[in-house]
Order: structure tokens, then C-alpha cells, then sequence
């Protein structure tokens, strides 16, 4: 038993080691691949971790590459493809309401200045109120994804490996919290204003 142990892991760290020594040869040639089609150097940057994330899969998976050059390239050019396929994902900061002719606010323009006096004041204590509820009010899948977004800024990548869900789920329910969010922000505007 200890015998067919010790293989496997000899065997897991000769995988190890061949990873690592293609990621020393391929990362620059890559990367310089990624950056001539990926404006963001942040993207370009994530779009390589995933390219390197998918050969330690494959690698983990035991499952037989050819010709590994080719491959990663193969796959960087996907990752560039899914990266433009993506939509990008609404932000709460964009969330915007029409006032009475219609004209888009924005949140920051919706908020009364706390130097504005003690009315304002009041106003913008109300509306954080109203907002902190309809947060809470969120069922939890969606509040749980907005909160990690918006308010401790984590990526969606990050959720989506810390939690197993996909990257396109978590989008999905940060869409519908925001367009929950929205829809409450227009009403509680509309009192405000019609008072």
C-alpha cells in the first residue's frame, strides 16, 4: 500500500514540475498573444490565469494533450472570445431612475448632501434606510452575490472558485438583485418627490 502511495505522489509532483516548467516557458509568449487582442491589462492578466487554471485542470484530470503549445494557445484564444461574449455586469453604482420628465439620475444624484442642512440630512439617513432594507430584502442567492460585489468589491471569478457556482450564474443573480434594487430606488424616489 505504502509502495502504490509513494508512486502516486512521485507521479503528481513529476505533473507538478512539468506544469510549472511549461508555465516558466509559455507565460511571456502568452501573455504577449493575450495582450495584443486584450486592451485591459487586468483582463489580459485574468485571461492568462485562466488559460494556466485550465492546464492544471486538464493536468488534474489526467486528460491527454498533444500538442501543449498549441493547445494553450487554443485556449487563451476561447478565453479572449468568452471574455467580449461577456456582458458587462451591471453595476449598482450605474443604477440610474427616471425623475418626472424622465431624465436618467443616477444613485449619487438621488442622495440629498449630508452638509445640506439637517433636512437633507434626514432625507439621505431615510434613503440608506430604504436602501440597507431593500438589500436585505433580496433573496439570498442574489443578496449574497451583490453584497460580495458591490460592497467588498470581490471579483466574480473569485465567488465562482470559492463557491463553485459558475461565473454566469453569479452575473445572472447580480442582474436580477440589481434590477430588484432599481425598482425599489423608483418607488422610494417617487415618494420622496411627490411629497
Amino acid at each position: 500500500m505504502k509502495g502504490a502511495a509513494l508512486r502516486g505522489e512521485r507521479m503528481a509532483l513529476e505533473r507538478d514540475q512539468r506544469i510549472s516548467e511549461v508555465v516558466e516557458r509559455e507565460q511571456s509568449r502568452l501573455l504577449n498573444f493575450i495582450r495584443r487582442r486584450v486592451s485591459d491589462p487586468r483582463d489580459a492578466e485574468d485571461v492568462l490565469q485562466d488559460v494556466f487554471f485550465e492546464l492544471v485542470e486538464a493536468n488534474r484530470l489526467l486528460m491527454p494533450i498533444e500538442h501543449l503549445t498549441g493547445w494553450l494557445f487554443r485556449v487563451a484564444r476561447n478565453r479572449i472570445t468568452d471574455l467580449f461574449r461577456r456582458k458587462r455586469p451591471a453595476r449598482f453604482s450605474d443604477v440610474a431612475v427616471a425623475d418626472q420628465d424622465g431624465e436618467r439620475l443616477q444613485l449619487e444624484d438621488l442622495m440629498p448632501s449630508p452638509d445640506a442642512g439637517p433636512e437633507a440630512l434626514y432625507a439621505r439617513n431615510v434613503l440608506l434606510d430604504e436602501l440597507e432594507l431593500a438589500v436585505d430584502e433580496l433573496p439570498a442567492e442574489q443578496r449574497e452575490v451583490f453584497v460580495a460585489h458591490e460592497l467588498e468589491g470581490r471579483s466574480f471569478k473569485a465567488m465562482a472558485a470559492e463557491t463553485g457556482v459558475s461565473v454566469n450564474t453569479l452575473l445572472s443573480r447580480k442582474r436580477y438583485a440589481v434590477l430588484r434594487l432599481r425598482e425599489r430606488l423608483q418607488s422610494v424616489y417617487d415618494e420622496f418627490t411627490r411629497g
